[in-house]
C-alpha cells in the first residue's frame, strides 16, 4: 500500500511526508493551482527531500521549452501528465526527457474508464482521478471531489495505478475496499486550507492507507 503526498509548498511538510512514509511527494507546477511552485522554489524542496520517496512533478499541458528547463533545474523522478495530453503525446515526452510518466485520467461515467486502455502502452503508471465538472473555476485536479468509485471494481490494467480524487483519512479504507486500489494520491485531502498542508492529517492519511486492506 503506497501513499503520495501532492501539492506540498514547505519544507516543513516535505521532511513531514517523507518521515511519516509517503513513498511519493508531488510537487505542483500550474499556475492556477493555490499549490504551484516556482522552479526555484521546487529546486530547493526537491533537493533537500530525503533520499527515497519518489519526487514527482505535476504539469498540465506543458510546452517542451517549460520541461526542459523544469528537468534541468528541478531533481524529479517522475512526470505526471494532468492535463488534455493525447497518447502521442505522453509517449513523446517520456521519450524525449528520459523520465517515467504517469497519465492522470478524470474519471465520472463509464465511458471515461474505457479511456484509460488507450495510456497503458505509453505511461509507466496510471492516475484514476475525479474528472472536474466542465467549469473553468475548477483546476485539472485538487478539487477534494470524488467518483463513484464502483465504476473501477474489479478492474485491472496493464500499467501500475493510483487512485485519487477526494480523498481522505477517514474515507481511503473504504476505497481501497471497494476499488482494490494499492496506491493512493492525496492533496486537499491533508490540508487545512488550500495549498495549506496539515501535518496531522498527513499522518493521519498515510495511517489509514497502510491499515487498509484492498479488495482481493
Amino acid at each position: 500500500m503506497k501513499v503520495k503526498i501532492c501539492g506540498l509548498t514547505t519544507a516543513e511538510a516535505v521532511a513531514h511526508a517523507a518521515r511519516e512514509g509517503a513513498d511519493y511527494l508531488g510537487f505542483v507546477f500550474y499556475p492556477r493551482s493555490p499549490r504551484s511552485l516556482e522552479l526555484e522554489t521546487a529546486a530547493r524542496l526537491a533537493g533537500a527531500a530525503p533520499v527515497g520517496p519518489i519526487k514527482v512533478a505535476l504539469i498540465v499541458d506543458a510546452d517542451d521549452a517549460f520541461l526542459d528547463r523544469l528537468t534541468a533545474e528541478v531533481p524529479v523522478d517522475m512526470l505526471q501528465l494532468h492535463g488534455h495530453e493525447a497518447p502521442e503525446r505522453v509517449a513523446e515526452i517520456r521519450n524525449r526527457f528520459g523520465l517515467p510518466v504517469m497519465k492522470a485520467i478524470g474519471v465520472a461515467k463509464p465511458s471515461d474508464v474505457d479511456r484509460i486502455a488507450a495510456y497503458e502502452a505509453v505511461a509507466d503508471q496510471l492516475l484514476i482521478d475525479a474528472k472536474p465538472p466542465d467549469d473553468p473555476s475548477y483546476l485539472p485536479g485538487g478539487n477534494a471531489l470524488s467518483f463513484d468509485w464502483r465504476l473501477i471494481a474489479g478492474r485491472t490494467w496493464a500499467r501500475p495505478w493510483m487512485l485519487a480524487g477526494g480523498l481522505r483519512p477517514e474515507t481511503v479504507a473504504e476505497a481501497a475496499r471497494l476499488t482494490g486500489a494499492t496506491q493512493f494520491d492525496v492533496s486537499s485531502g491533508v490540508e487545512s486550507a488550500p495549498g495549506v498542508k496539515d501535518l496531522g492529517l498527513i499522518t493521519q492519511f498515510i495511517r489509514a492507507v497502510r491499515e487498509a486492506e484492498p479488495v482481493a
